[in-house]
């Protein structure tokens, strides 16, 4: 008897072992797929949306203020850009647009950009939704 549920255990070790190998794999793969860099000549543009606390809303605008001016001097940056939403004025959306990942990396090592989330910190509410995205091709408009 003791055995029969030492190996009815083993098997399900085995078993468990072997699911969880697979899963892990799985998500390598879906990891890999999403750490993909783009190639560095590509544009490259931020969406960062966030919510900030009503009685924050004057004091983050301040604080975007002094990064949208910051950031719109740095050679790779092409436009930096705050909105806040007509109907619900807590909340933001940066839109940022930069001439390739050189120019995103080079803005993220910038003193203004380092700065500015511990700036805002208690201002938010909850973590900034960011995606980055590269843009493979634009098309001319005449």
């Amino acid at each position: 008897m003791k055995s029969k549920i030492l190996l009815l255990l083993l098997s399900s070790v085995i078993i468990f072992v072997s699911c969880n190998s697979n899963k892990t794999s799985e998500m390598n793969k879906k990891t890999d797929a999403s750490t993909h860099v783009a190639p560095a000549d590509f544009k490259m543009t931020i969406i960062a949306r966030l919510t900030v606390k009503p009685e924050k809303t004057k004091d983050f605008i301040d604080a975007a203020k002094e990064i949208i001016g910051k950031s719109n001097k740095e050679p790779g940056c092409t436009f930096y850009q705050l909105y806040q939403d007509p109907y619900d004025n807590t909340k933001f959306v940066f839109v940022e647009e930069y001439k390739n990942q050189a120019a995103v990396d080079s803005h993220f090592a910038t003193e203004h950009f380092k700065a500015f989330g511990p700036k805002i910190g208690d201002m938010v509410q909850g973590p900034p939704d960011i995606k980055i995205i590269s843009v493979a091709k634009e098309d001319q408009k005449l």
